[in-house]
């Protein structure tokens, strides 16, 4: 008998574990390289939103939004973050999407906060405008990155292209890491200031220079393409650096529409809740502006059925 009841037992906690790790859901989260804004932000919310037993979320590092976007295409990822152009031209399979298979199952979960092309150059390198590039050691950010993309996009109203450069293909850090030591004189970086690669350069050496974008270009690019707005990067954002005008585009946090409705859901919930804002708050300079009215601005692709949701009851879609 008593042999019968431990058996009983051990059967009922079996079942119990296997209840709690079914009831455990994994929610993975593409970022960016580990110097940019992507990385850190994509930390803060994975922590901001996990629940014990419930939801287990974390942030990896990729190549950016053109690679975040792939892999939740492909199920490697749960979702990703991804600059609001990349994620409509990948969606209606336009712009650099053109020519490849749409990705119809994606979908948004959130608009988060304002990222600004910043082109980082080196004190003394004699680059004061975009023209003045030409000829120049210049890092684009690697294929996969939606900065590339802008870079090209910048450069193009500049009459520029790649050729016209000495281009490299690498991340921010070792971007940096280059500029240091003078074996780069400029690099281009789409992300929300501060960006911690550049606060970092700022601060050591003999300093950088933002190169501004604006004037008639800055009208063209922003002409030609419906997802810039007009930006400016403080003074002092970075060490001893003046005031720049620029353009900045979206970030965006993107899903399936195979992932579940409930757990899209509990995210969101959990993210705008008032622990979630204020974790927000005081997690890092971009994340004030992580708040659920800015979260419906800028949609360029359908909003996931579980963020419709929660954005319905809070009044903010229809």
């Amino acid at each position: 008998m008593k042999f019968t009841r431990r058996l009983v037992l051990a059967a009922t906690a079996l079942a119990l574990a296997g209840t709690d790790a079914q009831a455990q859901q994994f929610f993975r989260i593409g970022t960016g390289g580990t110097a940019g804004t992507y990385f850190p932000v994509g930390g803060m919310i994975a922590n901001t939103v996990s629940q014990p037993g419930k939801i287990a979320s974390t942030a990896q590092a990729s190549a950016g939004s053109v690679a975040n976007v792939n892999a939740v295409a492909a199920g490697q990822l749960e979702s990703g973050f991804s600059q609001a152009d990349v994620a409509t031209w990948a969606h209606t399979g336009t712009g650099v999407w053109e020519g490849r298979p749409p990705v119809a199952g994606l979908r948004l979960i959130a608009n988060l906060y304002p990222e600004s092309v910043h082109i980082v150059a080196r004190k003394g390198a004699g680059i004061k405008t975009v023209a003045d590039l030409k000829g120049k050691r210049v890092a684009l950010d690697e294929p996969g990155s939606g900065t590339l993309i802008n870079a090209r996009s910048i450069l193009a109203a500049y009459g520029l292209k790649d050729s016209d450069l000495r281009p490299e293909y690498i991340k921010p850090n070792q971007a940096g890491d280059k500029l240091k030591d003078g074996s780069l004189d400029a690099f281009f970086f789409t992300g929300g200031w501060p960006a911690g690669a550049i606060s970092e350069l700022a601060s050591a050496g003999a300093g950088i220079e933002l190169v501004a974008i604006d004037g008639p270009q800055a009208d063209a690019i922003r002409r030609s393409s419906s997802f810039f707005a007009p930006d400016t990067i403080p003074a002092d954002t970075y060490k001893g650096v003046a005031a720049v005008r620029t353009l900045a585009v979206g970030a965006q946090w993107v899903t399936s529409d195979k992932v579940d409705a409930n757990l899209v859901y509990e995210i969101v919930k959990a993210l705008y809740s008032a622990d979630g804002q204020k974790a927000m708050g005081a997690g890092h300079a971009k994340g004030k502006f992580i708040t659920k009215e800015n979260a419906v601005q800028g949609a360029g692709i359908p909003f996931h059925p579980g963020a419709v949701r929660f954005y319905r009851e809070a009044g903010l879609l229809k």
